[in-house]
């Protein structure tokens, strides 16, 4: 369902924007047909993060919960940055790879189909 103002003049500033996260930057991550997780996870994380650090360390505390998580194969997983293919680069930066404020990565397990292949 779409929203209309009712009036032309409906101007704000976004409460959202990167100036507002104290050098951070909102990064949204999700698990592709994992669907113990409604939708992907936002993390207010420095641009200069490493991917690595992102994956191995930020992202592990919310996606432990499920249990296959600690059976993704990292080797064979793929990435989408924004809804394009994605090949991250583990010692670059966030900002490096082009990932910016609002962001969303999305990864895909081909081994793992979702708890008790839930998201097939």
């Amino acid at each position: 369902m779409s929203v209309v103002a009712i009036t032309p003049d409906y101007k704000f500033a976004a409460k959202d924007r990167v100036e507002n996260f104290h050098g951070n930057q909102i990064v949204y991550v999700g698990w592709d047909h994992h669907l113990m997780f409604c939708s992907a996870f936002a993390y207010p994380v420095p641009p200069a993060t490493t991917f690595k650090a992102l994956r191995d360390g930020v992202m592990q505390e919310a996606f432990e919960l499920h249990p296959e998580y600690s059976k993704v194969n990292w080797e064979t997983a793929t990435w989408l940055l924004d809804n394009e293919p994605f090949q991250p680069q583990l010692d670059k930066s966030l900002q490096e790879q082009g990932v910016g404020h609002k962001s969303l990565l999305r990864f895909q397990t081909p081994e793992l189909k979702g708890y008790k292949n839930a998201g097939v």
